[in-house]
């Protein structure tokens, strides 16, 4: 049926995705000039509110507005869509899930560079007369300036004024006439541009360059013209694959002169221009072959191929150093050479130094990497360089693999082949805070299946909940029960504390049977890694005469002492303060550290081993961009022989010449109150013992506990999962615990405990109602007030076979209820789906 006139004329609407916390789109008129322009995963700029500007994202195009006085779009920000249909389809499966905003969705999705931002800005009134109107001091300083600047950011004018805060002043100005405030919308992405001199084409033959030389000998005002002239092409004919040289190797020169290379390019001797260059630049290499596997790894990787006939995720349990990676690194091959993308998930951005190292040997430029370490302006040229694999992408294409954390999920990616989850097992798969709260491995299964793909879950020390899906059936499980290269599993000891203290042979925090390891491997110039699951000092500072202790002021936590510093600080809202000289309670200057964590293990050992060379991987070591691949390298390199650290060294690390693994206290992991205690402190435990060993060479672990006797660490030293996981499951069906069931913990905040106790038994309540025994709570948690936001928890059990998706119906019907009560609006509740 033909298109009438009439329908050919109907105005526009596009439904938009604005990055808040709303369940809904918002409808904005397309203007006449803008219809051609406009189309889904293009960014927008529209109105929102009465002052702000916001980049939104289309999703939707269509002519049947819901309401009236609609207002129009004011930009479109992009020539081609930004975010593909596939994508949208994974967010929609996501804030279905995780019951979250599509706001939340895109927040957590666009790299911060892709988000554009209003910001005030403060212009000059030409009409305005200094002399017929007043100003003060500062108001007379902020005038000069934009005389010169002609425009002044918020922050810029606080910078200026050195004060905090401007506004009465900024307003005060506003009155009197003398500027104006204008929002205006900026994209903080930048391309990085590189400067590049070349000579100009008029000089590149021989005998214009003699004639050329012959002129500026002559003259001595130009003899460091000629001297910067030589200096360019001395770098030139260096390279003899390019005409250009870059601006900075000609700056870095002290023969060169600038002002020299100003006056060539203005005589048109050279000339200056500039290229947009990747800022992930990496070099090009000559391309290994994946490297033969052997019996063990082939017979795992034919029945993965195998398995991918009839299932769409295979797991491999492989114990530590089983060779899993080379697996890993057969099967890629095989998918990027079909023309299709691969996505390498890594649960901690410490992981990708050696690894990103290991796939780049292989597939050389076709390696991308993906995490927060990244600058915004790094991630957004990753971002684009997988978005344009749908028109330009071949085999070796840029970002066909893209390595990386949890986020690398959210890529635009076109035609997914193959995802790997690596360690799948880690808890920072799980995202925690803002929403939304996902899950990267489950949320893997979803995004493949909506491609097309596979999956491969890898890991040592598997999740309860995923060998349980393998046992189940739901995946094809492939076992690889022998390390690589004949490595031999680690000897454990286990070291009683309470035996040692009794006998008072404890040096410091360690056991004779540790110290003697350590010796050992120290006198024949192997390393050692000890492993502490907590950050700083000391946990926490105590008076000797009255037992205060230090709180944080924002949280119901201590402060942990760190001696860096001489600074107590809080691990939850990052308050700090110095050390007080004494007791803030009874004034007695007695105040003495208890507990320990890594700095103290650093500062002990190093006290113990005066001739080792110690290290520590913890958070607060490794905050800058390049300390992780620092510490690695050092480490790589003997440069380092003790590391100390938290988690992070239980975490996949390659080391050739560790042979002990001291775990300096086993009861932390064990005594947490938490149903996973058990399965985090076998995993932590054997991951960590896996980093011992080499060929022909038994590594050693020594476990340091008053528990000896416990049964996970019996499994441990007997490295035997599947003992461990049959008794774990058995444990929890007890309690109805996944993946006997699934959870919906709700977190209910307010910075007033009676406005809290009161919303959460209402809310609690309204739950009940709908979904009867299955809600528990509310209840305190062990850190009751973060921010100074006070905190309750409701937990939701949903039994494996109920409908979850019936059961999360209910429970937003009962937040809107209670959003609907007015004195309830401010309460905060955060839903986490399949918490950790």
């Amino acid at each position: 049926m033909p298109v009438t006139t009439k329908e050919l004329i109907k105005p526009l609407y596009v439904d938009v995705i604005i990055p808040i916390p709303v369940p809904h789109l918002f409808t904005y008129r397309v203007p006449e000039n803008l219809t051609q322009e406009v189309a889904p995963g293009k960014r927008v700029i529209v109105p929102f509110g009465k002052h702000k500007i916001h980049s939104a994202l289309v999703r939707h195009l269509h002519h049947e507005p819901k309401t009236d006085n609609i207002k129009e779009i004011q930009s479109v920000l992009d020539s081609s869509a930004l975010v593909n249909p596939k994508q949208f389809e994974f967010w929609d499966w996501i804030s279905k899930y995780y019951m979250c905003h599509p706001g939340e969705v895109m927040n957590a999705a666009l790299p911060s560079a892709l988000k554009l931002q209003s910001e005030t800005s403060i212009i000059i009134n030409a009409d305005f007369d200094p002399e017929a109107t007043h100003l003060s001091n500062d108001e007379y300083l902020i005038y000069e300036v934009l005389l010169s600047k002609h425009e002044l950011s918020v922050d810029e004018v606080a910078r200026i004024l050195g004060k905090k805060n401007v506004h009465q002043l900024l307003n005060t100005m506003l009155q009197k006439g003398a500027l104006f405030l204008s929002e205006e919308i900026e994209e903080s992405y930048r391309p990085k541009m590189e400067a590049r001199i070349v000579l100009s084409e008029k000089y590149k033959t021989d005998k214009a360059l003699e004639n050329l030389f012959l002129e500026l000998e002559q003259d001595k005002r130009k003899l460091k013209q000629l001297e910067s002239l030589m200096v360019f092409l001395k770098y030139s004919y260096a390279d003899k694959a390019t005409d250009y040289v870059r601006k900075t190797d000609l700056k870095a020169d002290p023969n060169f002169s600038d002002s020299s290379l100003l006056t060539l390019i203005k005589n048109g001797i050279l000339e200056e221009y500039e290229v947009r260059i990747d800022r992930i630049n990496i070099e090009d290499t000559e391309k290994l072959a994946p490297q033969k596997l052997n019996a063990t790894q082939e017979q795992a990787l034919k029945e993965v191929n195998s398995a991918f006939k009839t299932k769409d995720v295979v797991y491999i349990h492989g114990v530590t150093s089983s060779g899993k990676t080379e697996v890993y690194i057969h099967l890629i091959d095989e998918v990027l050479r079909k023309g299709k993308q691969v996505l390498y998930l890594l649960p901690e951005i410490a992981l990708t130094t050696q690894i990103i190292t290991r796939l780049r040997k292989h597939f050389g430029n076709s390696v991308g990497v993906y995490h927060s370490r990244y600058s915004n302006n790094e991630r957004v040229e990753i971002w684009n360089n997988v978005l344009d694999f749908e028109t330009n992408g071949t085999y070796g294409s840029k970002a066909q693999l893209v390595l990386g954390a949890r986020s690398a999920l959210m890529l635009p990616f076109s035609n997914l082949g193959l995802i790997v989850v690596d360690e799948e097992h880690d808890t920072s798969y799980k995202q925690a805070d803002p929403a939304p709260r996902y899950h990267a491995r489950d949320s893997a299964m979803v995004l493949a299946k909506i491609h097309g793909g596979k999956v491969i879950l890898g890991s040592a020390t598997p999740s309860l909940e995923s060998y349980y899906n393998a046992m189940q059936g739901r995946y094809c499980l492939v076992k690889m029960t022998e390390r690589f290269g004949g490595i031999q599993m680690p000897s454990i000891t286990v070291a009683d504390i309470r035996e040692a203290k009794r006998k008072k042979i404890m040096k410091s925090h360690f056991t004779p049977e540790l110290m003697k390891t350590i010796s050992g491997a120290l006198a024949i110039k192997e390393q050692v890694i000890l492993f502490q699951n907590r950050r700083g000092f000391s946990p926490y500072l105590e008076c000797n005469r009255c037992a205060w202790i230090p709180h944080c002021k924002n949280c119901s936590v201590t402060l942990t002492y760190h001696k860096a510093g001489h600074q107590l600080k809080c691990h939850y809202c990052g308050f700090t303060q110095q050390v007080p000289s004494a007791c803030l309670q009874c004034g007695d200057h007695q105040i003495e550290v208890r507990g320990f964590g890594t700095e103290k293990i650093e500062e002990e050992i190093s006290i113990l081993f005066p001739d080792a060379k110690v290290a520590r991987m913890d958070l607060d070591a490794t905050r800058t961009k390049n300390a992780f691949q620092r510490i690695i390298a050092d480490f790589e390199e003997r440069k380092i022989d003790i590391l100390v650290g938290t988690q992070m060294v239980t975490k996949g690390l390659d080391f050739d010449n560790v042979s002990t693994i001291g775990i300096i206290n086993a009861d932390q992991l064990l005594n947490f109150p938490d149903f996973r205690a058990f399965e985090r402190s076998y995993q932590l435990m054997a991951q960590v013992s896996g980093r011992s060993g080499r060929k022909q060479k038994q590594g050693n672990v020594v476990i340091q506990t008053s528990q000896p006797e416990h049964w996970v660490i019996g499994d441990v030293v007997r490295n035997d999962y599947e003992a461990f996981y049959n008794r774990d499951l058995e444990e929890r069906r007890k309690f109805n615990y996944p993946p006997h069931s699934r959870l919906i913990e709700i977190v209910v905040r307010h910075s007033d405990r009676e406005l809290l106790d009161d919303a959460a038994g209402v809310f609690t309540n309204s739950l009940v109602r709908k979904l009867g025994k299955r809600v528990y709570g509310p209840h305190v948690p062990l850190v009751s007030r973060i921010k100074n936001q006070y905190i309750k928890v409701i937990l939701i059990k949903i039994e494996k076979e109920g409908s979850a998706s019936a059961a999360k119906k209910l429970i937003n019907e009962s937040i809107a209820d209670f959003y609907s009560e007015r004195i309830y609006q401010r309460v905060q509740l955060h839903i986490d789906v399949d918490p950790m």
